[in-house]
């Protein structure tokens, strides 16, 4: 028998879009004879759907969207996951479709409540095992989470390193009750937001759970742009001895049929897997296009300075959503070097995209004339360097309000974590691309970029990076190096490390007081910038909630 992966790209709250998207791609597993369609969780409405699910009437249109699914979905059957409210409570759900109607239905176990995950706000747990039989072979559902194994408030922790790669520790419950209800075939739907290194997790904790439950698991995953998140998709499947027999891509809709035989899958195409960089660059693109694609922005703007972090910027933007949508803008200064401008003028013409000039000296001038005599007497400090900032982000913005393309900033998370950015100024815009992206991480994806086409200039690589907003600038001023940095960052920010374990790791004392003081005292900043796409295990965004006004300092001795 064969039973189609239906690896889709749903929007949230897009009702009507999602069902005719479902019913394309039953229409397509039918014409190659499956039986069985397999959704991702909440394929219905989208997910994460957040607080609307905390509202009666979304829950009455799913259900109206469901029956109208139903009605369409004739001749196989259908596992779609979906929000449920009965008797007063409030399910994370997956319904087997047969004959034009519902004939079973899977409550979620497991309500993850870490990280980016806040289930337990909007769900309540199911108990049942719920299986189901098409042609002799008898099926289990689980949705994600129950799939992970259990949780405890330790293990569960965000940014907790969970078994060290992200697993939770024990067995999971969930696809055992599917064992032992008669289920031969676990049917696994998934909403799980890609970051680093999270396929190898998923393949090892899904291995755990055939090694338990004898059965092979046909894992389907979302894939797509929400917000923050990215869903990579790369669905796949393991037969009862945890072989991979199937591996979808990454980072795009597909469909891909399973044969049954004898109730285990017989090997199918597996794409390989790709570099970190090819990997992270995929995950950008596909959160810029998904991010103006579904908003309904006509294109983007972005401020081009001439170096590394807004030429990686401008790169993913005309492949996210092509050349043609995207406008880039150099605002010189007095400041801003030769060579700021020749590159970037080079690299608007490479990928070709809209290039603009526009000087804010004399604006700048204007400001300073308007606040000379409130500044007679005091020193020159950042204070005038965050007025041409300033000047850049409101030029862009007007540019925003005329033509209706969204801003996209080009601060990487080593700037916004030590907060080397300005409020209003270069952290003015509705989307951050590179938020969650270390700065020695730019560096490598400005390398593989160029190994597809060389569009950014080797110097712009091998400079040293300057904000150009006093004379003879570097950032390396005023911070550490930034591969210490990076590290530095990484182990407090993604791992919890306290600063003791970060000095005793072998970084300077000074370097960690310092890294460490200056993410405490940006928070506020933190909170003011767009959102950004996350690719790390913990990035400024959903699972990063420290609070703003914070008196607590770490001890180092």
């Amino acid at each position: 028998m064969k039973i189609a992966i239906a690896q889709i790209n749903c929007t949230v709250g897009d009702l009507a879009g999602n069902v005719t998207r479902i019913l394309d791609f039953v229409a397509r597993a039918r014409a190659q004879s499956a039986e069985i369609v397999i959704t991702p969780e909440l394929a219905l409405c989208g997910y994460p759907p957040e607080d609307l699910l905390l509202r009666d009437d979304f829950y009455l249109d799913c259900d109206a969207a469901l029956a109208r699914l139903a009605a369409g979905a004739q001749d196989v059957t259908l596992v779609v996951g979906h929000p449920q409210q009965a008797d007063g409570k409030r399910y994370n759900a997956a319904s087997v479709i047969q004959g034009g109607r519902v004939v079973a239905t899977y409550r979620k176990h497991a309500l993850p409540n870490y990280t980016v995950f806040d289930e337990q706000r909007y769900f309540d747990s199911g108990s049942d095992p719920c299986v189901f039989t098409v042609s002799g072979v008898t099926f289990g559902i689980n949705i994600c989470e129950d799939t992970w194994g259990e949780q405890g408030p330790s293990s569960a922790r965000p940014g907790a390193d969970r078994d060290g790669d992200g697993a939770l520790s024990g067995s999971a419950r969930a696809p055992l009750a599917a064992r032992e209800a008669g289920a031969q075939v676990l049917l696994v739907l998934n909403a799980s937001p890609y970051h680093l290194r999270k396929q190898e997790t998923r393949h090892d904790v899904i291995r755990r759970r055939v090694a338990e439950t004898g059965m092979p698991v046909i894992y389907a995953n979302l894939v797509g742009g929400q917000d923050e998140l990215v869903f990579d998709g790369a669905s796949f499947v393991l037969d009862r001895a945890g072989v991979l027999t199937h591996q979808l891509p990454m980072f795009e809709e597909a469909l891909d049929i399973v044969i049954l035989d004898g109730g285990d899958p017989r090997p199918g195409a597996i794409v390989p897997a790709a570099s970190v960089e090819a990997e992270v660059y995929s995950a950008l693109c596909l959160g810029v296009r998904d991010y103006v694609r579904k908003n309904g922005f006509p294109g983007v703007l972005l401020g081009l300075s001439g170096g590394i972090d807004s030429a990686v910027t401008l790169a993913i933007a005309a492949d996210a959503i092509g050349p043609s949508k995207v406008h880039a803008v150099m605002m010189p200064s007095q400041y801003t070097a030769d060579i700021s401008q020749i590159d970037a003028r080079e690299e608007a013409e490479q990928l070709g995209v809209r290039y603009s000039e526009i000087a804010i000296k004399p604006v700048v001038d204007v400001f300073t004339a308007a606040l000379a005599d409130e500044f007679k007497g005091l020193a020159l400090d950042t204070t005038e360097e965050n007025i041409q900032a300033r000047v850049r982000g409101t030029l862009l913005m007007a540019l925003s309000n005329k033509t209706g393309a969204i801003v996209v900033t080009t601060g990487n998370k080593s700037e916004m974590g030590t907060g080397y950015a300005t409020l209003y100024g270069d952290m003015a815009g509705g989307f951050a691309v590179l938020k969650d992206i270390s700065k020695m991480l730019v560096y490598r994806l400005a390398n593989y970029r160029n190994t597809l086409s060389p569009v950014i200039p080797q110097r712009v690589i091998t400079r040293a990076p300057s904000a150009e907003l006093r004379p003879n600038q570097t950032d390396q001023d005023s911070l550490p190096p930034y591969e210490v940095l990076d590290a530095i960052m990484e182990a407090y920010v993604e791992h919890n490390r306290s600063p003791q374990e970060i000095e005793a790791a072998g970084y300077a004392r000074k370097d960690v007081e310092r890294v460490v003081q200056l993410l405490r005292i940006s928070e506020y900043k933190r909170r003011q910038s767009p959102v950004g796409i996350r690719i790390t295990p913990r990035g400024f965004g959903k699972d990063w909630r420290y609070p703003i006004t914070n008196k607590y300092r770490h001890r180092f001795d």
